[in-house]
């Protein structure tokens, strides 16, 4: 296995029972993410998308195959132990924003390390700081129905990275916001991807955004259908040179 590699997934599988039939929302998935780049993971409605980041980030199991994430098998692990992997390596923003209704920004950011058991100021301070690398210095005290859009995928992202992960997963991160927003939310993405060297894998129906990514994944039926990585393209030329 390449050692620069953060994400593996084998021979990945996911099938669900339908009445009588069986069906197989991902087929026989590989591929392996390097650590620090950014990758975005496209496909039509169906095609399995983000059923493969919920295989990825630990929110659920694979009918077959694994997930590797840092050499760790992520996919046999029983649930305390992927606890901890998502508490310390996985951050995960939300098309929907998944904020707690009853807790302010800075509350909600607060969350995923208050668990730990880390002092209370140095949670606050450490929150504080991410509330205003994402232009929310003076809503940290309103609770989401008082904030816009924009503003509750900003607090879901400075969540996600509070325990500055290692990987971090999108689920189509502008799904629900305006065009001038989602680009903000882009930008903001790419700019704590680099300037934490964190890996950024993003599903999304916005071949746009997914140009900006280092590589591009696409999906249809549940197979992956083209890979960007010029190490599969030339695999693939060969393999259609010799064919």
């Amino acid at each position: 296995m390449n050692n620069s590699s953060i994400l593996t997934v084998q021979n990945l599988t996911k099938s669900f029972k339908s009445g009588e039939y069986l069906l197989t929302v991902l087929d026989n998935v590989t591929f392996s993410i390097q650590r620090g780049t950014s990758c975005a993971i496209i496909g039509p409605s169906g095609s399995g998308k983000t059923t493969l980041l919920g295989l990825c980030a630990g929110l659920d199991k694979p009918s077959s195959g694994n997930v590797l994430l840092n050499d760790s098998k992520i996919s046999e692990m029983n649930e305390k132990d992927l606890s901890r992997v998502r508490n310390e390596q996985i951050g995960f923003v939300f098309q929907t924003f998944q904020l707690i209704s009853t807790l302010t920004a800075l509350e909600n950011v607060m969350v995923p390390i208050e668990l730990r058991g880390v002092p209370y100021k140095d949670v606050e301070k450490l929150a504080l700081d991410l509330l205003n690398q994402v232009g929310l210095k003076d809503r940290v005290h309103h609770y989401p129905n008082q904030l816009s859009g924009g503003e509750q995928q900003r607090v879901g992202i400075a969540r996600a990275f509070i325990h500055q992960p290692k990987i971090l997963f999108a689920d189509e991160p502008t799904g629900n916001l305006d065009g001038e927003t989602g680009l903000q939310i882009e930008q903001l993405l790419f700019d704590l991807n680099r300037d934490k060297g964190t890996t950024l894998i993003i599903v999304t129906h916005d071949r746009e955004l997914a140009q900006k990514c280092d590589r591009i994944i696409e999906l249809k039926s549940g197979e992956v259908i083209y890979d960007s990585d010029p190490i599969i393209q030339e695999t693939a030329n060969q393999e259609a040179k010799f064919a």
